[in-house]
């Protein structure tokens, strides 16, 4: 019984490589597919692309939150990413 041979990691050289031997005529649509694998391809950023935009005005008391939350964090008294973590796992 044969066995599959493993496939060799692709790399960023051999694609760099195959896209130098590419005819003339098909960059346009290989530039196309690329730009598609990096736009499309990732589902957090497609969603981020393709969210509503929100249009919403914020309220009198989300500006004041807004502004109170700004001032502290001026005053240093901003909680760091780890600490907040860390309250909200407690």
């Amino acid at each position: 019984m044969a066995t599959k041979a493993t496939p060799k990691p692709i790399t960023r050289t051999a694609l760099r490589k195959l896209i130098d031997q590419l005819p003339e005529s098909e960059l346009v649509a290989a530039h196309r597919y690329l730009c598609y694998l990096r736009d499309e391809g990732d589902p957090f950023l497609y969603a981020l692309k393709n969210a509503l935009v929100d249009d919403e005005p914020s309220t009198p008391g989300e500006d004041a939150a807004a502004d109170k939350a700004w001032q502290e964090y001026l005053e240093g008294k901003a909680m760091s990413a780890d600490e907040a973590k860390g309250k909200l796992l407690a």
